[in-house]
């Protein structure tokens, strides 16, 4: 499912959206998940059939479909042309389509799924900071300008090199799911020197004697922050509300299991994500302590701002709730 930069924008300039009369809500939703265990809380989700059984429970029948993607920009283009209800991604894609949909399709944040680090490595060992970086050099990454990697590596670029410097970096970077990125920058393929990606990526590709990290977003953004998060329309969550309220109560409840039984969800992600991974070292990347799993959002606040220092988006607000439907209002979110 592939969709053109002009015809994401044409979408973006119908900017008035007829409001649809009164109807029954969907009997069928379409949800959109990455590789990476940041979806986690999808892939048990959809691998324990938990937002049917939800569904159930309020007395709907709910189908669900489930299609992959590597980037949320993709999901995004999916979403604003009806292709897709609920997407999934980093912060990034979510506050880009946030800031551009405020007189129209009013996207805003479901639930945050998981706050984890995100880890630049590298396999230059030349390199130590982002500032050893040359144009001999390639950065892989989801999606160039538009990933949480993308917006990371920009708010550090402009504490490395100086304000007005956000984007100095962003001629290295190439556009690639996590897999194949991983496979170039370990096999020396394409030129990709570096890949920033995510877990079990990262901890996978530091097991290579050749391969060290070089950035934490944790140290960029000055603490734990959310990575993962899923976002729809206003129009998809006026029209729906039983099946969104089915659809989070899954989530809360996906993620109780995570929680309280990372063994179990280790199988499920392994199985899931048909991973070539050990029960041991998935269990291990879920109960890394760095790592949370909530619908709490942390920090988005400061990714806006960053975003909107680096120009990647022209809004701003100084309530994290406005970024947010009120699923996640009772939360202590930033």
């Amino acid at each position: 499912m592939k969709y053109g930069y002009a015809a994401f924008c044409v979408l973006l300039a119908m900017s008035v959206v007829p409001v649809a009369p009164s109807r029954a809500e969907v009997a069928s939703i379409r949800l959109a998940r990455q590789y990476g265990v940041p979806y986690l809380p999808l892939t048990v989700m959809q691998e324990e059939r938990l937002l049917e059984k939800q569904a159930e429970k309020a007395g709907l029948t709910v189908k669900t479909e489930w299609l992959q993607f590597s980037a949320g920009s993709g999901m995004n283009e999916a979403l604003l042309s009806g292709n897709l209800d609920i997407a999934s991604g980093g912060v990034g894609p979510m506050l880009t389509i946030w800031s551009r949909t405020l007189k129209n399709y009013k996207v805003r944040g479901v639930s945050a799924m998981a706050s984890l680090p995100l880890y630049l490595v590298t396999v230059n060992s030349n390199v130590k900071t982002i500032a050893d970086f040359t144009s001999a050099d390639k950065i892989a990454m989801p999606g160039v300008k538009t990933s949480i990697q993308a917006t990371t590596l920009q708010m550090a670029a402009e504490k490395v090199f100086g304000k007005g410097q956000a984007t100095r970096l962003d001629p290295l970077t190439v556009s690639l799911g996590h897999p194949d990125a991983q496979v170039a920058m370990l096999g020396g393929k394409s030129g990709i020197s570096a890949h920033f990606g995510s877990s079990p990526f990262q901890e996978m590709e530091l097991k290579d004697p050749r391969a060290h990290k070089i950035l934490d977003s944790y140290q960029v953004l000055g603490g734990p922050h959310t990575f993962s998060v899923v976002w729809a329309t206003d129009k998809f969550i006026r029209e729906n509300p039983k099946v969104i309220q089915a659809f989070y109560d899954a989530l809360k409840e996906s993620i109780a299991l995570i929680n309280a039984d990372p063994k179990k969800a280790a199988s499920i992600w392994i199985s899931g994500d048909h991973l070539k991974l050990s029960q041991e070292d998935a269990e291990a990347i879920i109960k890394n302590p760095e790592n949370r799993w909530t619908t709490e959002p942390q920090k988005v606040l400061a990714f806006l701002n960053g975003m909107r220092d680096a120009g990647l988006v022209n809004e701003a607000t100084s309530d994290w709730k406005d970024l947010f439907f009120n699923y996640v209002h009772d939360t202590n979110g930033s």
